[in-house]
């Protein structure tokens, strides 16, 4: 008798779960629910009405909680593989990155940081279709094997391998700050100038990057011909920086930051005519403060902006999870915060600003002055917005 319950026990562990339950907000119909849980594939939406037991033609009732088709587990800290039983990588390591592309909105934690493991039904009984379905793998940003050369990100890194359709459709205005007449922050590292500009922008075209092989339009605001994204640690101060598509920056700052905005307004409202829907703009900045105050990377957002709150809250639920796996015990002190910032405020575009450390801090300049830690920012920044809906 013992032994069938544990065996029981661990049938349920296994197989038992139960289907995500979620209450459907107003306007909500079985696409669009399904839709914000990246579920658009014929076998999801077949899994939904029978779990429902709904007709193609039904309306959803508003409050009323209906059952997703995902199964929730709670993950065993070792393996998804080991978690829901399956033996096959490929299909674990897509469960894993369907988690990982749902915003933070939608799933609140990570299964890595305690949260609980959900799996599609597609991918766990409908796997095979899937793999086999070219419909569906595009749905789900497979690798491509097109490429694109921009001159902008430098001699090494202009051309890119677009890697998946996952932001195809979606636009991108990055925004280093300062630049030109103004290097903005100045400190000392190893006896050199080291000019806040210069960091802003080696991050911000690491960043560009890596939206564009994910198949996004991206387009750098702050512009330098010559330096493109550089791999050393002290990069050169210089004032030949302008603003998209080729203007010649104002000495006055808020001519410069009207500047911007004009071209990221003009921008924005050719796109929207043109059907796009989506459209988010980055600023990125390095603080400056006294030589012994040390701080973590921290987030503005416009406070009327509800979308603008999200993708702060996103970018910096992000850097913290990935402090929490690098540098356990570490703590991460970075902060959201609303603030009526210029660019914030008057460009058209959803925007986040981002502010990387301390200029004259010895152990924050190690964030940005050391080569893989910009890379590092990008990577994580890119991850962030990659789960935004």
């Amino acid at each position: 008798m013992r032994l069938f319950f544990v065996l029981l026990f661990i049938s349920q562990l296994l197989f038992g779960q139960n289907w995500l339950s979620i209450k459907a907000g107003s306007g909500d119909t079985r696409i669009l629910l399904l839709k914000k849980y990246k579920l658009t594939d014929q076998c999801s939406k077949d899994q939904f009405l029978l779990l429902n037991k709904l007709k193609e033609d039904d309306f959803l009732i508003k409050g009323k909680s209906y059952k997703m088709p995902v199964k929730v587990y709670v993950y065993n800290g070792k393996s998804i593989r080991t978690t829901i039983g399956i033996s096959d990588y490929d299909q674990a390591k897509s469960i894993q990155e369907w988690n990982e592309s749902l915003s933070v909105s939608i799933k609140k934690k990570s299964y890595l940081n305690g949260g609980k493991l959900w799996v599609p039904h597609f991918l766990a009984k409908c796997y095979d279709k899937y793999e086999n379905s070219s419909r569906v793998k595009e749905e789900l940003e497979v690798i491509t094997s097109q490429s694109v050369t921009h001159e902008i990100f430098g001699e090494k890194y202009k051309d890119i391998k677009i890697e998946s359709n996952k932001l195809k459709g979606r636009v991108y205005y990055l925004v280093s700050g300062h630049g030109g007449p103004d290097p903005g922050a100045i400190g000392k590292c190893q006896g050199k100038s080291i000019c806040e500009d210069e960091y802003a922008y080696d991050v911000t075209l690491r960043l560009g990057r890596r939206l564009i092989e994910q198949g996004a339009i991206v387009y750098i605001i702050t512009r330098d011909k010559n330096d493109g994204i550089r791999d050393v640690s002290l990069l050169k101060c210089d004032i030949d920086e302008v603003t998209y598509p080729n203007l010649k920056m104002p000495v006055n700052q808020v001519k410069r930051l009207n500047q911007r905005v004009d071209a990221i307004n003009k921008l924005y409202r050719k796109h929207k005519s043109e059907g796009v829907t989506y459209q988010r703009m980055v600023v990125i900045h390095v603080d400056s403060r006294n030589v012994g105050s040390r701080v973590d990377m921290f987030f503005y957002y416009y406070s009327k902006s509800k979308y603008g709150r999200n993708v702060a809250k996103t970018m910096y639920s992000t850097v913290k999870a990935k402090y929490d796996q690098y540098q356990k015990g570490r703590g991460y002190k970075g902060t959201v915060k609303p603030r009526n910032l210029h660019m914030l405020r008057e460009a058209l575009p959803t925007g986040v600003y981002i502010e990387l450390g301390n200029i004259q801090n010895p152990a924050d300049q190690k964030r940005f002055t050391v080569v893989d830690n910009r890379v590092a920012m990008a990577k994580w920044f890119a991850e962030a917005l990659f789960k935004l809906p």
